[in-house]
């Protein structure tokens, strides 16, 4: 543990064994990216935060999906932000509006889909280090003044291929509004 000593105090400043570092980020510095339809911007990245965690930040319109998958060795949580996804994992299916949260433990299988106009949520991976990887691969860089919702979808099973590598397995379609 370090300290400092403030007059005749002493305060702790830091653990012992703490590696990580604050991670400080803006929009300019932070990745954002066209991805299965939405617009995703990468708030923290894993290589940021030591492989932590990573945090996204996701904008879609209604039918914004994802692929029924699961993920190896990661936790996936949403916060909604504004609007209403439909989440299936496992066995249920629940509608999550704005200020509801959801978290999917690794190997589950889960998808989810924007059933409001638009949704903006954060979704938090941990540890980090797998899916905003493949966020950065597949999603096309996002161009000033562009749609968010413009950009190539890649064929299912070239998509499932690239997933993998990634400790995510794909293993069903995509959820309907």
């Amino acid at each position: 543990m370090d300290a400092t000593r403030i007059g005749s105090e002493e305060h702790v400043t830091s653990l012992s064994g703490n590696t990580a570092a604050p991670v400080l980020t803006d929009p300019g510095t932070q990745t954002a990216v066209h991805f299965l339809g939405g617009l995703v911007r990468m708030r923290a990245r894993a290589t940021d935060t030591a492989g932590a965690y990573a945090l996204l930040e996701h904008t879609g319109e209604r039918g914004y999906m994802s692929p029924l998958h699961l993920h190896e060795s990661d936790e996936e949580t949403f916060l909604v932000l504004e609007g209403t996804l439909r989440v299936e994992v496992g066995n249920e299916v629940r509608g999550v509006g704005a200020g509801g949260l959801a978290m999917l433990p690794r190997g589950l299988a889960h998808g989810f889909v924007v059933t409001s106009p638009q949704a903006r949520f954060l979704t938090l991976y941990t540890p980090g280090g797998g899916f905003d990887e493949f966020v950065a691969e597949i999603g096309v860089p996002l161009a000033t003044g562009q749609d968010p919702s413009a950009g190539e979808v890649p064929d299912p099973q070239e998509l499932t291929r690239i997933a993998s590598f990634y400790g995510i397995q794909i293993v069903g379609p995509p959820l309907l509004p």
